[in-house]
């Protein structure tokens, strides 16, 4: 494999990697585009991930004090559902400074780890709350929450690279970082991830070793997954002879299907002039 130049990963990227080096290697190395369906009904999904975004869009304007226009959606609509829970439950007791749909780099092997996260709220000195909006139909685990590498690399990113959101007091301690996901269809109920020391070296030596090992893989160090269960919601199954019919939104847990927010190339939409980082 041809050494990777300007390369950044991210935790999209990296999950594939980790549920299936096949799938990387194919979506994130060769940048192969391959027409199948994620999931069916495909209507139903596309719409799904359409309002997702959109949902996105409109937190993203709220935050920054942008009226926001009325909902190109039904009263009865997910996304009208959405908004109404976002309004009458928003996130509760988050510090006042607040940096919507921000993005920060860290070195990482050689290469950028680069997170874009939905809203970082700081009380400079004393806290930091990383924000995420989630509008799966399903709530997932704490437990599959805590190793998702969403997780694992936005609180280690912000550890590493947002000491300029934090007043004169320099990089935030481990301690002083929370990840909170917050539910559109459980708005009152969102999981709240402290961060330690412990934590955050453990991160540390996981992503590196991660970086490390993409970085020395040769063409065939990429092989499919052992999992077959992925495969069903995997739009390259058919490349790989793991069946051509897409799986059922309807039979899918929330750890099936990528949330609408991550299932987009984030990859090729950054700007590294814009992002803040720290040196290499």
């Amino acid at each position: 494999m041809a050494p990777l130049i300007d390369f950044a990963f991210t935790q999209a990227n990296l999950q594939d990697y980790v549920e299936c080096r096949r799938r990387f290697q194919l979506r994130h190395l060769l940048q192969l585009a391959w027409p199948a369906l994620e999931a069916e009904p495909a209507g139903e999904h596309e719409l799904h991930m359409g309002q997702g975004e959109m949902f996105h869009r409109l937190i993203h304007q709220h935050r920054l004090g942008i009226p926001v226009a009325a909902l190109p959606d039904d009263e009865e609509g997910p996304l009208a559902r959405w908004w109404q829970a976002y309004q009458a439950a928003p996130p509760a007791n988050l510090p006042e400074i607040q940096y919507p749909e921000i993005s920060l780099s860290a070195p990482l092997g050689g290469q950028r780890l680069v997170a874009k996260l939905d809203l970082v709220a700081v009380a400079p000195g004393r806290r930091a709350v990383i924000v995420d909006w989630k509008t799966s139909a399903r709530r997932p685990t704490r437990s599959w929450l805590m190793g998702r590498l969403q997780t694992r690399v936005y609180r280690y990113v912000l550890a590493q690279a947002g000491a300029h959101l934090n007043g004169d007091a320099g990089p935030w301690r481990p301690e002083q970082i929370s990840m909170l996901y917050w539910f559109a269809n459980e708005p009152e109920q969102p999981e709240l991830l402290p961060y330690d020391e412990a934590q955050l070296a453990a991160d540390g030596r996981h992503l590196l070793g991660l970086a490390q090992a993409i970085a020395a893989a040769g063409e065939d160090d990429f092989p499919k997954t052992d999992d077959m269960r992925r495969c069903r919601f995997c739009p390259y199954r058919s490349l790989c002879d793991r069946g051509a019919e897409a799986g059922s939104l309807h039979d899918a847990d929330a750890e099936d299907v990528d949330e609408p927010r991550d299932a987009f190339d984030w990859d090729a939409g950054f700007d590294f002039e814009q992002i803040a980082e720290i040196a290499f």
